[in-house]
């Protein structure tokens, strides 16, 4: 018998109450998010919410190297190949439960800690980004980098790259720039670090305090204990910090190509930067203009609204050729030499712009009832 690829547990604490943990269970695949693995999630997390001896949940995963690396595309990548531009159903069940797990962590009512150890991406941060308590530790190294395999920042970035400070988001979402812990804090995507080797001792107050009947005092005590715990906790300097200013230059306006060409003549001496600008080079165009046209779209809608419309964007890209090539270039033949379409931001047109943002199908039940 294989072991699940999520493990749960409960943490008995002073007062009688339990504390949930859900553990993702992949470090082979650095814990890329599964459908399995949501399938498992969710109900867990809805079974807990509605138990009044569960006074918190802990998320965490095996493994040192990752938290999350992203979604598992391997099984999606086949159905785009069979599918191409007609209705995609598992491409459909994979994006509606994904996304109503995440929402499901957003809006928990309960004290919710995720802890980001080592490589959080993609669909990691799409866990991370939801909960009420998101832990980083020095070692952790976050990125949205889906414009590297033709997809656009999903899992709600949409809607939490834009609440960064300035245009911090629309740059990592551009570049494909990795993050690590201080920027992570500094760009209200954290709110703790916490050296990873005290994980065991958060466990052990965890399970020796008395947990209240109130919610809201309980994650007053939950951020207590995190507090303490990243006493003297150190990780790299921010980049995201240190450029800021540099950042709101290049990322200045309404006009993609603007920015395009602010990248393209960027010079600098930091390699970081420098990596970046390269970065959305090579990635591809119909992934920049896309994830451009959501960062206009968002900023007054509900995070509701913006699952759904990332639910159409994300069809919308099934549909379309690049993000499957994409994939290949990256995480199948491993070439790193995708050949996009359309090749350049020149040849994008609005109407293909809105061709990836219509209605497919029908909205996934999992999302429908999302307020």
């Amino acid at each position: 018998m294989t072991e699940s690829v999520v493990l749960f547990d409960e943490i008995k604490t002073e007062g009688g109450k339990r504390f949930g943990v859900a553990t993702l269970n992949a470090p082979a695949s650095l814990n890329s998010l599964s459908v399995a693995m949501v399938r498992l999630l969710t109900p867990q997390l809805r079974g807990w919410a509605a138990d009044p001896a569960i006074a918190g949940v802990l998320l965490d995963a095996a493994g040192e190297k990752a938290f999350c690396a992203g979604g598992d595309l391997r099984q999606l990548y086949q159905t785009l190949l069979d599918c191409g531009p007609a209705r995609n159903e598992y491409a459909e069940r994979f994006f509606g439960e994904e996304y109503e797990l995440d929402y499901l962590i957003h809006t928990y009512p309960k004290p919710f800690v995720c802890w980001g150890h080592g490589i959080v991406m993609g669909g990691g941060i799409g866990l991370l980004a939801g909960a009420s308590h998101r832990v980083v530790t020095p070692q952790s190294r976050l990125a949205m980098p889906e414009i590297n395999i033709g997809l656009y920042p999903d899992v709600g970035g949409s809607w939490f790259l834009r609440r960064m400070p300035g245009r911090t988001g629309l740059f990592l979402a551009l570049t494909a720039a990795n993050f690590n812990a201080n920027d992570a804090l500094f760009v209200g995507q954290a709110d703790h670090l916490v050296a990873h080797e005290r994980k065991a001792e958060v466990r052990a107050t965890i399970a020796a305090t008395a947990w209240a009947d109130d919610d809201q005092a309980n994650r007053a005590t939950l951020s207590r204990i995190l507090i303490a715990a990243g006493q003297g906790a150190e990780a790299p300097a921010s980049k995201l910090r240190e450029h800021f200013d540099t950042i709101n230059t290049l990322m200045a306006g309404e006009d993609l190509q603007d920015i395009a060409a602010r990248l393209a003549a960027l010079q600098s001496d930091d390699p970081w930067l420098q990596n970046a600008a390269k970065a959305f080079a090579k990635g591809a165009p119909s992934s920049a203009a896309v994830s451009f046209a959501l960062w206009q779209r968002v900023p007054r809608m509900s995070l509701a609204e913006v699952f759904r419309l990332e639910y159409r964007a994300s069809l919308g890209f099934c549909a379309h050729k690049d993000f499957a090539e994409g994939i290949r270039a990256v995480l199948v033949d491993k070439d790193r030499n995708p050949k996009w379409s359309p090749a350049t931001l020149a040849d994008i047109t609005p109407a293909f712009v809105e061709d990836h943002l219509r209605p497919r199908g029908e909205m996934a039940p999992e999302l429908v009832g999302l307020t």
